[in-house]
C-alpha cells in the first residue's frame, strides 16, 4: 500500500531525508521530487506558472536518481526555482551491466515558479541529495527508496 503523498519524511539527527514510493520507477523519481521540494517549502503555496526541462543520465537507477533530485536543488539555488508538478517525457532503465556509462536517462518537464520568501514558507535549505545508505528496492511491487540529504 502507498503513503499518500507518495512520501514520508525521516527522522534523521544533523540531515534530512525522505522515504519514497511508487507503483513504477517513473513514479517513485517524481515522488522523491515531490518529497524533496516538500523539506524546501510548502508545496501547496506554489503556482505551476513557470516550465522547465530537465534532463539527466546516470551509470546506474541510483546514480540517476542522485543526479534527477540534484539537478532540481542546482535549479533552486541557482534560479530560485520551485517544482510543483512533474511530466516524465523520457525514461529509460539501461543494463546495469551495459557498457554505456550513461545508460540509464531521465527527462520530464517541472512546473512550478520562483521561491518568494514573501509567499511562500521557508523549511530547509538542501544543499545536496546523497549515496548515504541510497537503495531503491521493489518490495511486493512497490518502488521503495529512502534519500539522505545535505543541509
Amino acid at each position: 500500500m502507498l503513503m499518500a503523498g507518495g512520501y514520508e519524511t525521516l527522522d534523521i539527527s544533523g540531515d534530512a531525508g525522505i522515504r519514497a514510493f511508487g507503483s513504477t520507477l517513473k513514479e517513485l523519481f517524481i515522488n522523491a521530487a515531490t518529497g524533496m521540494y516538500s523539506l524546501i517549502t510548502d508545496t501547496g503555496s506554489i503556482a505551476e506558472t513557470v516550465t522547465v526541462e530537465v534532463s539527466v543520465k546516470s551509470h546506474s537507477l541510483e546514480g540517476l536518481l542522485v543526479s534527477w533530485l540534484n539537478e532540481l536543488v542546482f535549479r533552486f539555488d541557482a534560479h530560485g526555482f520551485t517544482g510543483k508538478s512533474f511530466s516524465v517525457i523520457s525514461f529509460i532503465t539501461g543494463d546495469k551491466d551495459a557498457a554505456d556509462a550513461d545508460a540509464f536517462s531521465l527527462s520530464a518537464t517541472v512546473a512550478g515558479e520562483t521561491f518568494d520568501p514573501r509567499r511562500h514558507e521557508g523549511r530547509l535549505l538542501i544543499k545536496a541529495a546523497t549515496y548515504h545508505n541510497l537503495q531503491i528496492e521493489n518490495i511486493d511491487g512497490v518502488w521503495t527508496a529512502e534519500i539522505i540529504f545535505d543541509i
